[in-house]
């Protein structure tokens, strides 16, 4: 929803005016709107006589021949540039453009109803995108700007037309736009594009998922701010709030140069923690690890000065793809993440499919609510053949390093003997194969539902560590579905009831002598990391950019205080009273990053 403030401006004949929208992709710059056409013309509905339905067809074909083409050297592009992983992205993109179903579909349609290719195609493409748009889950929905950015092409190249090329413009801009496919992110420059803000997105698009790849403040969600803003006006984009002020005031910039040049030197700052630990002015040690998605993560976790990797989610190896991946290759992905962690500790999730990520070849049933439904280890103890696989993968990497393997979604013990069970068959295979994997290998399971923080006690005997996934953790005890904006005030990190959870499975930890990590988003957040810091917490495992700044706040508040904000907490009632309590803290250590 847009919020627009309208200030006068004294020294301006114009007014400055501020929109609000959905933060993507952190960072503040200042500059000059290069506003993108939309490229979305309606196709007018044309006949065509029975003698062109032949040419008609071919010309449909050829485009999506063309397509295909510059689909393949988009991926190319960025897989010498970002690596194999984000050119996968556009293995979606792939898929629709070779679609036989849907090349059939059109095809017949231009014989029977004898219209030209670009309505027919817009027609049946449009029932798809309704079917994904009317989808509960914002994962699934946001795959819609995939199937629009394909559709948009293959429209382009059968009408003859070319769209702005990102990569060809000239100094530094903003972009504003309608909306921003991923392939046209991917091409974006960081020296010209230094910031992006669309009208449609959301913070799981592709679009921005590859911005924070880049490292482009933006943000997205806007809903109608690209018809109100001219190409050549100045802006001020923050990706912090998730703001875009046209024609600042003159006190804005200031305001706003004044805070890039803290963050700047604050950032610089950072940098020369890299190579301390993140140990209390009192002496309490903890560990920062971080959590990756691909392989070519781990040069940004080493940079940022992790002591490891807490929280590797596997399932992007099983996604955008038309087949599911051999033991072969993951035991090849495993492995170089192992290598490359240099014998520090990297905790392997096993695949958590279902809910908002399927896998591309699986027909999985559709289900009223598929966040409690059949995922993650339900999924993978039905479907012992793909999980075995995996667990084979993850045994002979084991090998190479210091590598640990972790149950997601466990709600009873009876599902850790299970997994356990199945895991002891993949090793006496791997045995009676000559294979070496790590026999010590550690086993642990997430508590990220109510019902595995209150029985802790009972699954501790059949693990050696646990992870508290916070971000479910916290959506399954206060039944608030953590990416619906009308309930967003209900997620809170500092419930009383949250707390209460951890501090007993913290408390078994010790009782038990395992380890309990968080890898969470609360984990990442300055004032979440004192709570849990309190709470004896002694690993956190966190974005890799999120790094620096949480070690800084560990440098500066000591152990005994962050206690004693526990003990107080523990007298508080709400989750206001807590986070005012631990805020005053943060707000004493990290005084430029609370408010512009």
């Amino acid at each position: 929803m847009i919020t627009a403030k309208i200030t006068s401006s004294k020294n301006e004949h114009k007014k400055e005016v501020v929109y609000s929208g959905i933060p993507v992709s952190e960072g503040v710059v200042i500059g000059i709107v290069y506003k993108l056409d939309s490229g979305t013309k309606l196709s007018e509905e044309r006949s065509i006589k029975k003698s062109e339905i032949s040419e008609e067809i071919l010309r449909f074909e050829s485009a999506l021949i063309q397509t295909r083409k510059e689909l393949l050297e988009i991926q190319n592009k960025i897989a010498q540039a970002m690596g194999n992983d984000h050119a996968n992205i556009f293995n979606a993109h792939l898929l629709v453009v070779e679609d036989l179903t849907i090349l059939e579909e059109v095809t017949k349609r231009i014989e029977s109803e004898r219209k030209n290719a670009e309505f027919i195609f817009s027609e049946v493409m449009a029932r798809f995108v309704k079917i994904f748009n009317d989808m509960e889950d914002e994962y699934l929905r946001e795959r819609v700007y995939d199937i629009e950015d394909v559709t948009k092409r293959i429209l382009r190249n059968l009408r003859g037309e070319k769209r702005e090329d990102l990569s060809d413009l000239k100094g530094e801009v903003i972009v504003v736009a309608y909306d921003l496919s991923p392939s046209e992110t991917a091409m974006m420059h960081k020296e010209n594009v230094i910031g992006f803000a669309t009208d449609i997105g959301g913070k799981t698009s592709h679009t921005a998922i590859m911005a924070r790849s880049l490292g482009i403040p933006a943000v997205v969600g806007f809903h109608d701010v690209s018809p109100q803003v001219l190409s050549g006006s100045k802006v001020i984009l923050d990706g912090n709030k998730g703001l875009l002020i046209v024609n600042p005031k003159k006190e804005t910039i200031r305001r706003y140069s004044d805070k890039k040049t803290v963050i700047k030197k604050y950032e610089h700052k950072l940098e020369s923690l890299k190579d301390l630990d993140a140990v209390t002015p009192d002496g309490f040690k903890m560990e920062l690890q971080g959590n990756i998605e691909m392989p070519e993560d781990v040069t940004t976790l080493l940079q940022n000065g992790a002591t490891g990797v807490g929280l590797y989610r596997t399932e992007f190896c099983y996604m955008n793809r038309s087949d599911l991946p051999s033991e072969e290759e993951l035991t090849s992905v495993y492995r170089q993440v192992v290598e490359d962690l240099n014998n520090q500790p990297v905790v392997i999730r096993t695949i958590d499919m279902g809910g908002d990520k399927f896998l591309c070849n699986l027909k999985l049933p559709e289900e009223m609510n598929p966040f409690l439904g059949w995922r993650a280890i339900r999924f993978c103890l039905e479907r012992e053949d793909i999980f075995k696989t995996q667990l084979r993968a993850i045994l002979r990497a084991s090998a190479f390093g210091k590598a640990k393997l972790m149950y997601p979604m466990i709600s009873n013990v009876t599902e850790v003997i299970q997994a356990n069970g199945i895991l002891k068959k993949c090793m006496k295979e791997l045995r009676k194969e000559g294979v070496s994997f790590d026999e010590k290998l550690q086993i642990g399971a997430m508590i990220e539902i109510p019902s595995a923080g209150i029985t802790a006690d009972l699954i501790a005997e059949e693990v050696d560590f646990f992870s508290i996934g916070t971000n479910d953790l916290i959506q399954y005890t206060l039944a608030v579905d953590r990416v619906n904006e009308k309930i967003a005030y209900l997620y809170q990190p500092f419930h009383p009831a949250i707390l209460r959870i951890i501090e007993n499975v913290v408390e078994v930890g010790r009782k038990k002598n395992i380890e309990v990590s968080v890898c969470g988003e609360m984990a990442g957040d300055p004032a979440g990391a004192v709570i849990l810091m309190g709470l004896g917490i002694e690993t956190l495992s966190l974005s890799p950019s999120a790094i620096p700044k949480i070690k800084s706040v560990i440098r500066s508040v000591s152990f005994s205080e962050s206690r004693n904000l526990i003990e107080k907490a523990k007298k508080c009632t709400t989750a206001n009273e807590i986070k005012s309590l631990v805020d005053a803290v943060v707000k004493r250590v990290l005084p430029n990053f609370i408010q512009v």
